[in-house]
Formats: C-alpha cells, sequence, structure tokens
C-alpha cells in the first residue's frame, strides 16, 4: 500500500506549483528530516537523484548523504537544491494563530 502511495506522491510532484506547496506544508511542521525527505521526494519526481546531481554539480552520494535522515545540509547546499529544483526559497512572515493577540 505504502509502495502505491509514493508512486502517486511522485506522479502528483510533477507539477512544479505542487512541489512548492508540498515543500511549503513540510517547511511549516518544522520537522528537519520530513523537508529532506520531501526534497528526496521532489528530486524523484524531477528525475532523480543523477539528474539533480548534474544540475547541482555535486556528487549522487553527497546528495544522498545530505538529504538522508542524518543529513544537515548547510543554507548554500538547500538553496542549490532548491534552485536546481527549479524552485526557490522564500522568507516570509509567520501567519498568525488564532491564540495569538
Amino acid at each position: 500500500m505504502s509502495g502505491d502511495y509514493h508512486e502517486m506522491l511522485i506522479k502528483q510532484l510533477k507539477s512544479p506549483a505542487l512541489q512548492a506547496a508540498y515543500l511549503n506544508v513540510v517547511m511549516e511542521e518544522g520537522d528537519r528530516k520530513m523537508l529532506l525527505k520531501a526534497l528526496r521526494n521532489v528530486a524523484e519526481a524531477n528525475g532523480g537523484m543523477r539528474r539533480l546531481a548534474e544540475k547541482t554539480k555535486l556528487s549522487r552520494e553527497n546528495l544522498y548523504r545530505t538529504l538522508s535522515g542524518k543529513g544537515n545540509p548547510e543554507l548554500s547546499s538547500l538553496e542549490l537544491i532548491i534552485r536546481a529544483l527549479g524552485l526557490v526559497l522564500r522568507v516570509e512572515p509567520q501567519r498568525k494563530h488564532a491564540h495569538a493577540g
């Protein structure tokens, strides 16, 4: 079942707009491991790690390590990966929660 979900997710992530929305939702959660997994999913939807390696000029091994659950990419690496995926990294004000004054 999870394989079917993964395949469906990768098909949906062919759209740059959905890639951006997906990554934004994951980033709002604040879980670094989930963000790295989401970036791996987006990379897969964009032709895989080999293609991402070609675009970033980083080795596939380096990318796998950087985007692993134990990875801790520097901002420059993260920006390079995101740009290679055809996306941009932005900063926006946090949305205020209902209980915030």
